[in-house]
């Protein structure tokens, strides 16, 4: 494939690429939107295309909008800087329904997404660098002192600053926190128009477009964080590594991994494991607040499990904001997660457990 420069040199790519591809036959999985939703990123990154396109059939056939939403969030969040022209043709294709019908109808630009993400290297520095920026400790100063200053300052940070998390909240301020809110940040209304000219006066064009184009298609902050990340990436060594995975289990039709925190059985089964006798469920109940705790395991899975990729992009940067996230952006309760981690990552035989009996009592029930 050439190198594609913009979103419209995207559309043209896609076109072509989409018209030499076969779709497969659609199959879908029997479950909910959600578990589909789950099911779609995490098959995607480790590189599992047969259950990503059964998932893709499913939210195309129930709620393709929440297909085509997704399929943006996963370009970013976890392809990313690991396969950019990849990306710009997932944007382009976010331009509706009208723009892929000449290119062949929607499961053949879904399925056509689909197999090259889940094929794809992937790079989920951008996404690291989000929750470093909202959820380390050593950045409590800068999320408040950046929520109360001036759009010129905040410019002032986004441009000069050496420190990735404190641009990014830079950056973030600027686009605004109050469409979005999160709840580590102030909320303020953005200055996109200020935001789009900074970025333009520090990376090249086609960088800016398809970060504008990237918010302006899925309103997150993510696009625009793995602009900046971009010409860094070009100055560091890099190799690619599938991740560590644990054994994966079948829960009927899907692997246990889809039932997560994000999704309503995903939840049951977290605060049934916390109650029992395992020493990760003992340890989240010695040290966690009672309200907090199937938020907090949930976060720990999915740092074993959920966010697991195979083809990763390696390099520094990227190593680093992995380590801090995984590690250090756990609450002030869990300062280190090194050992509840550990003690997770040994219990995950007894949590697949608790997913099969409650996916198999469910399927009863209905």
């Amino acid at each position: 494939m050439d190198k594609i420069k913009g979103i419209q040199s995207a559309g043209h790519h896609l076109e072509i690429a989409v018209g030499n591809f076969q779709p497969p036959s659609p199959q879908p999985l029997q479950t909910s939107d959600w578990i589909a939703m789950s099911a779609i990123q995490k098959a995607i990154r480790r590189g599992r295309t047969d259950l990503a396109l059964q998932a893709a059939t499913t939210l195309l056939q129930q709620s393709p909008e929440r297909l085509w939403r997704r399929l943006a969030c996963i370009a970013f969040e976890d392809v990313g800087l690991g396969h950019l022209d990849l990306v710009k043709l997932v944007t382009a294709a976010m331009a509706g329904k009208r723009v892929r019908a000449p290119l062949g109808g929607e499961w053949a630009v879904a399925s056509y997404l689909t197999t090259k993400m889940a094929e794809a290297t992937k790079c989920r520095g951008a996404d690291d660098l989000l929750l470093v920026a909202e959820n380390h400790p050593l950045y409590e100063s800068h999320r408040m002192e950046l929520g109360f200053s001036t759009t010129q300052q905040l410019i002032e940070v986004l441009t000069t600053s050496e420190r990735w998390a404190v641009r990014a909240l830079a950056a973030w301020f600027l686009l605004g926190t109050d469409r979005r809110p999160s709840p580590r940040l102030t909320r303020r209304r953005g200055d996109i128009v200020s935001l789009f000219a900074a970025l333009g006066e520090i990376l090249p064009a086609d960088l800016v477009e398809i970060a504008h184009e990237g918010y302006r298609r899925s309103g997150e902050v993510l696009p625009i964080l793995m602009a900046l990340l971009a010409p860094h990436l070009q100055l560091e060594l890099t190799s690619m590594k599938d991740d560590d995975m644990p054994a994966e289990v079948m829960v009927g039709p899907i692997p246990g991994w889809c039932i997560d925190l994000y999704t309503r059985p995903g939840r049951a089964v977290l605060a049934k494991f916390i109650e029992g006798s395992t020493r990760s469920a003992r340890w989240v109940r010695l040290h966690i607040p009672p309200r907090k705790r199937v938020e907090f395991l949930g976060t720990i899975i999915f740092r074993l499990e959920g966010q697991c990729v195979q083809r990763r992009l390696r390099w520094p940067l990227a190593d680093e904001l992995r380590r801090a996230t995984d590690y250090e952006c756990n609450g002030q309760h869990c300062p280190d997660a090194t050992e509840i981690l550990a003690l997770a990552r040994a219990d995950l035989g007894e949590l697949n457990a608790i997913r099969a009996q409650l996916m198999e009592a469910s399927s009863h029930v209905s």
